[in-house]
């Protein structure tokens, strides 16, 4: 059986600059907090809180803050690559924590354009709404509704759209890990319910825009893992189970190539091994999404020599 690790798959930039700050200040000072698991992996939290990393919460930030006061420090916590809403770093100052921002910068040019476009249409338009395609609860969502006041109207699917008032202006933005696909028919439904409900009457050129925020190494890895997925007779698509860029990736890939198994990770190459020996799979692909690093596809790739 030949095994071929997928080129194009691992880490995305901003992980990539997220991790490499954490591990420089844990080579420094031997312990970090991180607000939230700094990548939706938990093989790679693992590795980092062996090396002192401690993952916290909002309230085990104030935790921290307390413990900082009595001993007269202030603690450093970590923002990971996902972005955090205003109110994090008013309460961290105000609290007396350091943070160290890293914040993928794509993430961070999001949220700085959905609050200049928040703040203009407070202006202008006071009745316009902020629509934000993504998944409820995700931290990135979250980071992007906090630049609207929390006034931002989330939307995951077309179900959805029923929550937006379509005789009002809207602007739409999307998470920075969706699909461009998926996007795009939402886009082309809200425009068809805006010219349902206007009975006829002529909207302003701008009443409704949507801009392209996806993150072009996001919509790029879908159609290479496409080609990849095409090109072997069986793929394991290795992902974190709370990732949502790898949800999407799997379904994407399991729809050009039936024999796609999801694994968190080594331990789990016993329950496909004798599916692909079965049926008598030549080219085994190993893949994931952006937030699986490198060396557990290297690692689920070894157990599979192992077993064969």
């Amino acid at each position: 059986m030949k095994i071929e690790i997928d080129d194009n798959a691992g880490f995305c930039f901003g992980v990539v600059r997220a991790i490499g700050t954490a591990e420089e200040e844990l080579s420094r000072s031997g312990s970090l907090f991180c607000l939230g698991d700094i990548v939706h992996n938990n093989a790679e939290v693992s590795r980092l809180r062996a090396k002192g990393l401690e993952v916290i919460d909002h309230e085990g930030m104030d935790r921290v803050a307390r413990q900082g006061r009595t001993q007269g420090v202030r603690p450093r916590v970590l923002i990971r690559a996902h972005g955090e809403p205003p109110s994090t770093y008013s309460e961290a100052e105000r609290q007396g924590v350091d943070l160290i921002d890293a914040t993928c910068p794509i993430v961070l040019a999001l949220q700085q354009r959905i609050r200049r476009g928040y703040e203009e249409m407070r202006r202008r338009e006071p009745e316009g709404q902020v629509v934000i395609f993504g998944k409820p609860g995700h931290a990135e969502v979250v980071g992007l509704c906090g630049q609207t006041e929390g006034r931002a109207i989330v939307v995951s699917s077309a179900e959805d759209l029923d929550g937006i008032d379509y005789g009002r202006p809207i602007r739409m933005y999307s998470q920075t890990t969706k699909s461009r696909e998926e996007y795009a028919r939402l886009i082309e439904n809200v425009r068809r319910r805006i010219a349902d409900s206007s009975e006829g009457k002529a909207r302003e050129e701008d009443f409704f825009v949507a801009y392209n925020t996806i993150c072009s190494r996001v919509a790029n890895r879908a159609a290479m893992l496409e080609k990849f997925a095409q090109g072997v007779d069986a793929v394991l698509f290795v992902s974190g189970q709370g990732s949502s860029n790898g949800h999407y990736l799997f379904d994407l890939c399991r729809r050009v190539q039936l024999r796609t198994y999801l694994l968190y990770g080594p331990e789990d190459v016993e329950q496909v091994k004798e599916e692909l020996l079965s049926q008598g799979v030549e080219r085994v692909g190993i893949t994931g999404a952006t937030s699986t690093p490198r060396w557990l596809m290297e690692s689920v790739a070894q157990e599979l020599k192992n077993e064969n």
